[in-house]
């Protein structure tokens, strides 16, 4: 399988997990806030302080993102581009987030795909306090309730990434059982969903959410994406027993590759290592 060295030493654990109680519920964005405001707050009337969502087509401007791309330094396997800022309204297409903690306040990480007011497709990672919410739009969110993805340095990676911690209970509503993921670099991401399932007894799940970078990516369609470094939303994803019986997930993702390239389809099992990191929901449903 496609490895990529990174600077530090790998950690034993290569899942980062934490158990907790969540919610599925839908909201929309108000118009004038930043991104990272307006998603807290919806959040918040909800009783929770973290989670996950998802989105399809909404209206960003003024909007900031960044790419991925090669590292100049060599600090890191790889970093990020400078700070894009396109006039007028993008639009957006698909897209997932994870809101968390970092340095003690509200914060997100959010990747997705877009078309820009002058009709360019874009896709990367956007920035918290610099995107506004243009025009109202729906998102789906999953709140957790125990669990808070919280932004500490990682020494394999030599970034400040989300990590799943324990956290106080707030007395939400929850529905459901959940687990708060967070995938480590070099692992199969399909595969790694599977055995984490089958190591705790979980028959059907679903992912809620779902941030992060793959090497490359194989798709079931047969596409390829070649250049190593992504930026990766899931747009849908289960594991679930397949047609012999064992568990298999489903991964549907949307990504843009450090060259600009975009593509978009369902993940072979086996074949797509995470990169940096994987940040995810898994809701139970057995």
């Amino acid at each position: 399988m496609r490895s990529i060295k990174q600077p530090g030493t790998p950690l034993a654990e290569r899942i980062q997990w934490v158990e907790a109680r969540g919610r599925a519920f839908s909201f929309t964005l108000q118009p004038g806030l930043s991104l990272l405001e307006a998603v807290r707050r919806g959040f918040a009337a909800e009783g929770f302080a973290g989670g996950v969502l998802s989105f399809a087509r909404g209206a960003l401007g003024p909007f900031a993102y960044v790419m991925p791309a090669l590292s100049k330094t060599g600090e890191n396997a790889a970093f990020y581009s400078d700070t894009y800022r396109p006039a007028g309204t993008t639009r957006t297409k698909p897209g997932s987030m994870t809101l968390g903690m970092r340095d003690g306040a509200p914060f997100f990480h959010c990747h997705g795909l877009w078309t820009e007011a002058d009709g360019k497709a874009g896709g990367g990672h956007m920035m918290p306090d610099e995107t506004i919410v243009a025009e109202p739009f729906e998102v789906e969110a999953f709140g957790l309730d125990g669990a808070m993805f919280t932004a500490e340095p990682d020494p394999e990676t030599n970034f400040k990434l989300f990590g799943p911690v324990a956290a106080a209970r707030t007395g939400a509503r929850t529905t459901s059982r959940a687990f708060a993921l967070r995938l480590r670099p070099n692992q199969d991401f399909a595969g790694s969903l599977e055995e984490f399932c089958r190591a705790h007894g979980i028959a059907r799940a679903r992912v809620r959410g779902g941030v992060g970078s793959t090497i490359g990516a194989r798709f079931a369609h047969g596409g390829v994406t070649e250049p190593f470094a992504t930026e990766l939303a899931i747009t849908a994803g289960a594991i679930a027993p397949g047609p012999a019986g064992a568990l298999e997930a489903a991964l549907d993702v949307a990504l843009i590759d450090y060259t600009g390239g975009i593509a978009e389809g369902r993940l072979i099992r086996g074949d797509n290592p995470v990169l940096m990191t994987m940040e995810l929901v898994l809701e139970v449903l057995d």
